[in-house]
């Protein structure tokens, strides 16, 4: 539907739209576009995997996030990773349109049904759009997943898809020790003891699918 609404705005073109984090991922280091909308819990590839990595590679492409799991610390953390504006998927679509051409021509936009932190309000440079509900608690499975590097989210979706440590390890190009030194690290982040808890904090964040 976003897609859709953004081809019809005049000086926007759509070049590609993608369920799949990876997917869309290189499609972006291929094309380059001069702004990328991302949700955050992706098939494939998280989200915040995605903006790191097109952060990295593409510093002049622009960062708009899209979703349906805000908290209150969100969007300083985004802005800190150089995103340039945030929608809650709730807020109306002419909220997003509103956010494209603010990100575009130079601005930010963020926008939520929670009200940003004093330290979001005070580094962003958009306006502040309809505060709702008063700011609850950060979402674990958010904060959670911007402690784990990009390898450490790739290990931790193939292990939940029930990939032994043997198989990642020969996926991945790596030594089956560290692999086991990944997974280590991933669940003592996370604060779980088993694969059966990481299992599900993955399905929670999105990493995964059901």
């Amino acid at each position: 539907m976003l897609a859709m609404a953004l081809s019809r705005l005049r000086g926007i073109t759509v070049s590609g739209s993608f369920e799949n984090g990876r997917v869309g991922m290189e499609f972006c280091l291929k094309e380059k576009p001069d702004l990328l909308v991302v949700d955050l819990f992706l098939p494939g590839m998280h989200g915040l995997e995605v903006v790191k990595e097109i952060r990295a590679k593409l510093p002049d492409t622009k960062i708009l996030v899209v979703t349906g799991h805000p908290d209150g610390d969100l969007p300083a953390r985004l802005i800190a990773q150089g995103v340039r504006g945030f929608v809650d998927k709730e807020a109306p679509l002419s909220y997003a349109l509103q956010a494209v051409e603010s990100v575009l021509g130079e601005g930010m936009f963020f926008s939520s049904h929670i009200p940003p932190t004093a330290t979001t309000a005070a580094h962003r440079g958009g306006r502040k759009i309809a505060p709702g509900a008063k700011p609850g608690p950060p979402t674990p499975a958010i904060v959670a997943v911007e402690t784990l590097s990009a390898r450490e989210l790739e290990v931790a979706r193939l292990v939940a898809e029930g990939s032994s440590s043997k198989e990642i390890a020969a996926r991945l190009d790596l030594s089956v020790r560290t692999v086991e030194k990944h997974r280590a690290n991933i669940m003592d982040k996370i604060g779980v003891r088993e694969v059966a808890s990481l299992v599900r904090w993955c399905v929670q964040c999105g990493i995964v699918k059901r």
